[in-house]
């Protein structure tokens, strides 16, 4: 995140980081020593410069005790009741060890973890020897939080046979289904031995049952596989964060592999060979080519094959990365730009084979800004879809969210648009310089959003730039997952009467400002390998009336009804959120209207009202909250169908819901539809797109609403001589 200029708690910061550097440098600390490194730089930095520092006493610590075996075991099928007892002894000590910098607790669970972990493989592999009898009368129930610690391994055996027979009775009606609907087909996938069906053609229960079983095993044997590749430094990471995040939800420790995730998720970008990798079992295996990059551009690697084998272009001897863990065979594959890498292949069809790939910058498209046309009523209107406000940290001008948005309203200027749908649905932010920059393309100059810190002046972010991209008709789309950058050009457009929202009746509400700071700037030769990074909250941001987002969100001008409205995924849901409050507004002018702005919602709301999709949809997410709810559920197999049915012959009534289409055609932009013609994958993905447009009764009413608006005067069809950079 960008440091903002001006603010005495960012050079309060700077002094810190500064005399921290030179203080922790007096002490020399061995490798064993990183842990309490952590400890001291992270509790450091939050006491001197969160926004809203905690006191570290005997609640915090039962509160972090509650939260971190919370995560290390949240289905209380790891540790015993005797665990807990042990463990209980460092309840309201947890505090006491943070200040002195000691991670006893922390050395006490992980060594218990692994202990129970390793047992638990002996467990599920015992009771998955065994047929389930889904003839029984028995329940699970889902609701973990109000389970006890077991006593004794009988009772933690009996924990796991039902968990384990949970899945297995999911397993086995996808076994039973698959061979109702397709029999042929399942009879030419299995050997004779694990055949589901007699000769006679009638279903095999006993086979079908044992066919369960063995995709349970298969998929607990990749989540041990998974859990035991995690390093002490993961185990400790989750520690680190069961205790930032006592601050406030936003705050966050990234452990370094986890800072590599952040940036490429930010920025959109990274350099390698472009491929997502998955690990199954003991093989690296290519999942994903990426559309672009340097492995789709020379068309040698494919899906499923496995790697073997990494070489650099400048060693001798490859590594075999057979086994390894996931973040370490990435490690050896991503590289620089320009450099080569040969990878050893297993294809799909076993035969063996060496590739060289030269690494690249490689753009995760999925990442950035697209636009697409759409005539209605003979008037041409562009949508932009912003997944996030990207930004590159290393260098703001090179491509960013507010950038690649002017970008495409220029294009569809070019062709004549005379309307505009901004689509934030799903956008959880990013960037704030971004978010500043892209509301000034729509306003010819003033305050965007206020920003404070605690107990110093509000900061007021300004468009500064006179000069307008687009100053025709806008509506944003909004949802309960719009948030952060989201809701700050929302509720700037909201506040200025420039744009009409559409959208939940809030989005995510969070009104926090975060810093991301690399721990290594704090350690003076360093010798302790990568410290990770930290994120944590500085600031509180405000609307420009004067209000806050915080918990509260942005309240849509027209409400509707999506399939988030009856779940809890906002920021009022998560624990130790900031509270609301409000601050004196900034002087700004609202939109000098070419157009009714009262009558336009009215006439929305009244459309809305009475579409018969969107209170199907209403319906269908009161249904879908029910099913989430449903904490218990059948083992017996006739049972458990009866259930299935029900739902089944429920769901049939929202069948209507994917059949809904309008009469528009959404085209992607000549720029764009060249390079279709040279990527068939890109063109996919935007047929994909234009066909969810052609089906998004939200998309329908945006424009709806830029048809109804009434201009009186003719939109600039060229950029201002002051054109905003």
């Amino acid at each position: 995140m960008k440091i903002l200029r001006g603010n005495y708690r960012y050079l309060l910061l700077a002094l810190l980081l500064a005399f921290a550097s030179c203080s922790f440098t007096t002490t020399k600390f061995d490798d064993n020593d990183k842990d309490k490194v952590l400890i001291q730089i992270i509790t450091y930095l939050l006491e001197e410069a969160h926004f809203d520092p905690q006191d570290i006493n005997d609640g915090f610590s039962k509160a972090v005790f509650e939260d971190y075996l919370n995560q290390l075991d949240p289905f209380k099928r790891y540790f015993y009741e005797s665990d807990i007892k042990d463990f209980e002894a460092y309840e309201l000590e947890i505090d006491d060890q943070i200040k002195a910098y000691d991670i006893s607790f922390f050395n006490l669970t992980y060594e218990r973890l692994l202990q129970r972990i390793d047992e638990s493989k002996e467990l599920y592999e015992e009771i998955l020897t065994e047929p389930f009898d889904f003839s029984v009368d028995e329940d699970y129930s889902t609701e973990y939080e109000e389970l006890e610690y077991v006593k004794n391994k009988r009772q933690m055996k009996e924990r796991w046979r039902q968990q384990l027979k949970f899945s297995t009775i999911a397993n086995y009606d996808d076994v039973i289904t698959q061979q109702n609907s397709n029999e042929d087909f399942l009879n030419s996938q299995f050997s004779p031995e694990n055949e589901t069906s007699t000769a006679s053609g009638e279903i095999d229960p006993i086979a079908a049952e044992e066919k369960a079983r063995q995709q349970t095993k298969q998929s607990l044997d990749e989540l041990h596989q998974y859990i035991i590749d995690r390093q002490r430094k993961d185990w400790f990471a989750v520690y680190l964060n069961a205790i930032v995040m006592e601050f406030d939800p936003h705050t966050f420790y990234y452990a370094p592999e986890d800072k590599d995730r952040f940036d490429v998720l930010i920025s959109g970008k990274f350099e390698g060979i472009g491929a997502r990798l998955q690990k199954k079992i003991d093989a690296i295996v290519v999942n994903e080519i990426i559309s672009g990059g340097p492995a789709w551009r020379q068309n040698e690697l494919e899906v499923g094959d496995q790697i073997i084998k990494v070489k650099q272009e400048d060693e001798v001897e490859p590594i075999n990365v057979v086994g390894m863990r996931l973040d370490d065979a990435i490690k050896f594959i991503k590289g620089p730009k320009g450099t080569k890498v040969t990878l050893t292949l297993k294809k799909v069809d076993g035969t063996i084979e060496d590739i060289t790939i030269t690494r690249d910058v490689v753009e995760l498209e999925e990442t950035f800004a697209k636009s697409s046309i759409v005539e209605k009523d003979d008037k041409v209107f562009g949508v932009i879809n912003l997944p996030q406000f990207y930004v590159n940290f290393d260098d703001y001008n090179e491509r960013n969210a507010a950038s690649d948005v002017k970008l495409e309203i220029e294009r569809l200027k070019a062709q004549g648009m005379e309307g505009l749908v901004l689509d934030l649905r799903n956008n959880g932010g990013g960037s704030l310089p971004a978010v500043v920059d892209m509301a000034g393309l729509f306003i010819k100059d003033g305050p965007v959003v206020q920003v404070k810190t605690a107990g110093e002046p509000k900061e007021v972010l300004k468009d500064k730039d006179r000069s307008i991209i687009w100053d025709g008709p806008l509506v944003i789309l909004v949802n309960e997952l719009s948030a952060s950058a989201s809701e700050i050009l929302a509720a700037a457009m909201q506040d200025y009467k420039r744009a009409v929202i559409i959208g939940s009746k809030q989005t995510y509400g969070k009104g926090t400002v975060q810093n991301v700071l690399d721990l290594n700037r704090m350690v003076r030769n360093n010798s302790n390998g990568d410290m990770g990074a930290l994120k944590f909250t500085t600031q509180k941001y405000y609307r420009i009336n004067g209000g806050s987002v915080q918990l509260e969100g942005v309240k849509s001008d027209v409400v509707v009804p999506d399939r988030y409205s009856y779940f809890n995924i906002g920021e009022k849901d998560y624990e130790n959120p900031l509270p609301w409050d409000e601050i004196d507004a900034a002087t700004f002018t609202p939109w000098e209207n070419y157009y009714d702005y009262e009558t336009t919602i009215s006439r929305s709301k009244e459309r809305m009202a009475n579409n018969e999709q969107l209170r199907l949809i209403d319906a269908n997410a009161q249904w879908v909250k029910q099913i989430r709810d449903r904490a218990t559920y059948p083992l017996n197999y006739t049972k458990y169908k009866q259930q299935l049915e029900l739902n089944e012959q429920e769901a049939k009534r929202f069948e209507k819901l994917s059949d809904y289409k309008t009469d528009l055609t959404f085209q992607s932009l000549p720029y764009e539809q060249e390079l279709m013609a040279q990527d068939s994958i890109l063109k996919q993905k935007r047929e994909r797109w234009h066909q969810s447009l052609s089906q998004d009764v939200y998309i329908e009413e945006a424009l709806n609403v830029l048809n109804d608006i009434k201009m009186t005067y003719a939109i600039k069809n060229k950029v201002a001589a002051s054109v905003k950079n």
